[in-house]
């Protein structure tokens, strides 16, 4: 039975980076979900790579039709945005093995709905200046930086993956990204002993 490894962490602490190292690993056999939103896309992200990048009116359409596994909806600066898994034929846990890029509450919804068996946890860490200040590195290469919403959501953050809702999670494993490579092999290895 194939298992949905699922990063998750607070903003800017380099899950995409880590995310991407992982699935270019050839001796792992994972594939991916990829999740959509109804954010606008970031310069650098590509509809069907990072997201399915849908509008609201698309992603109602969805729910009538029963297809949304989880959403999340965030009132942010610029307005609300939804993040969502959508039960779209990308999962076949018969054969496969996922690697996927979530929140808390993301994993904690899978989790209910495939099984707690399924699903399995990669909580990455990073010092808390180190990630302000990645984020408003990455934000300052927008063609439109939302300094609100980076700040937002950092506060938001600490909310979201408290000690307390890390616990009620059953996460107590963490990988600290201080060492990018050292932090990907332990993932990696942790990865290949639960599969």
């Amino acid at each position: 039975m194939g298992k949905i490894f699922c990063l998750m962490g607070k903003s800017s602490c380099g899950k995409d980076t880590i995310y991407k190292r992982i699935l270019s690993d050839a001796s792992l056999p994972l594939k991916t979900l990829i999740p959509y939103t109804t954010r606008p896309a970031r310069d650098e992200e590509t509809n069907g790579v990072e997201y399915y990048f849908l509008t609201d009116e698309e992603q109602q359409q969805l729910a009538r039709q029963g297809k949304i596994i989880e959403l999340r909806a965030y009132h942010t600066v610029h307005g609300i945005w939804k993040y969502f898994t959508v039960n779209d034929h990308q999962i076949n846990l018969e054969q496969y093995h996922y690697l996927i890029i979530g929140t808390l509450e993301s994993y904690l919804k899978l989790r209910d709905y495939f099984g707690r068996d399924s699903l399995v946890p990669l909580y990455i860490e990073l010092e808390d200046g180190e990630r302000l200040q990645r984020a408003l590195n990455r934000e300052r290469i927008q063609s439109h930086p939302k300094y609100k919403e980076l700040c937002r959501r950092f506060l938001a953050d600490d909310q979201d993956f408290s000690r307390e809702n890390l616990k009620q999670a059953d996460i107590a494993i963490s990988f600290v990204n201080d060492d990018l490579d050292g932090c990907i092999r332990k993932i990696i290895s942790y990865i290949q002993a639960n599969m």
